[in-house]
């Protein structure tokens, strides 16, 4: 997965729905993933993936569907899990769209007849949709942890992206650098000395240290340094701040900025 372009979040009572955009050999695609699975996968009680989706007719060049299509699709996504759920047998854990289909992604606990029951309702609800029916054993649910769930740099891009839509709703243009505030905690005062020392020789102005005795981190740092906020260039700053707390053994725990119009 290479060429971030965008980024979203979303949440549900009980799941926690996040969307992102990326390249997949040369068009972009969108992957829709219930965040919320990563604290519990693998399930054993579910050890096969269905995926399962159609080919869309009113594709545009980029792959993506017209505007028009994503009705239609919804409405076919939402029927297949109804099925699904009328046979209790699932875990949805994504969709992704990409070269003109659109694939939902199901972790279910029993395959007896699951083939050409979808098969035989495609046919008689969609008949004029081809449709992708792929049922495979996945114990480990690497379709889950390796291809659906974003990796280390999109989980970045989509932190900052939450913020920046913030931002953005409140007037900020994202145009002007500004003192952006950052923070990071530490298990003890060595770690976190070791984060000042790369924090300063980095530009940063220490705001602040702080002891928090109720806390496992309880050193914390509060740092600000004048940036661009626009999406590429705040990220690749949140990502070395990111890597060079874990290298002092702390966490960081990100970034703010006042709302520039």
């Amino acid at each position: 997965m290479i060429g971030l372009i965008c980024s979203l979040i979303c949440s549900a009572q009980e799941e926690d729905w996040g969307t992102y955009i990326a390249e997949y050999e040369g068009k972009p695609g969108t992957t829709l993933v219930d965040m919320g699975l990563k604290s519990s996968a693998p399930l054993s009680g579910y050890p096969y993936i269905l995926v399962t989706g159609v080919k869309y007719k009113n594709c545009r060049e980029d792959g993506f569907p017209e505007q028009g299509e994503f009705e239609k699709l919804y409405a076919i996504s939402d029927a297949i899990g109804a099925k699904l759920k009328s046979l209790k047998l699932y875990k949805m854990a994504g969709t992704f769209t990409h070269n003109c289909e659109r694939l939902d992604y199901y972790y279910i606990s029993d395959t007896s007849n699951l083939r050409n029951n979808l098969a035989s309702f495609y046919k008689t609800k969609f008949p004029s949709y081809t449709y992708y029916i792929s049922i495979k054993t996945d114990k480990d649910w690497n379709a889950y942890l390796d291809f659906l769930y974003p990796s280390e740099i999109t989980l970045e891009y989509m932190s900052n992206q939450k913020v920046l839509n913030a931002l953005t709703d409140a007037g900020d243009k994202l145009v002007e650098p500004r003192s952006v505030d950052h923070w990071a905690y530490f298990v003890n005062e060595k770690d976190r000395n070791c984060y000042i020392n790369f924090v300063k020789k980095s530009g940063f102005k220490v705001e602040a240290t702080e002891i928090n005795n109720e806390q496992k981190l309880k050193y914390s740092i509060h740092f600000s340094r004048v940036d661009k906020v626009d999406i590429e260039s705040i990220t690749n700053v949140t990502i070395d701040l990111r890597k060079s707390a874990k290298k002092c053994n702390g966490e960081y725990d990100g970034w703010e900025s006042v709302v520039v119009k």
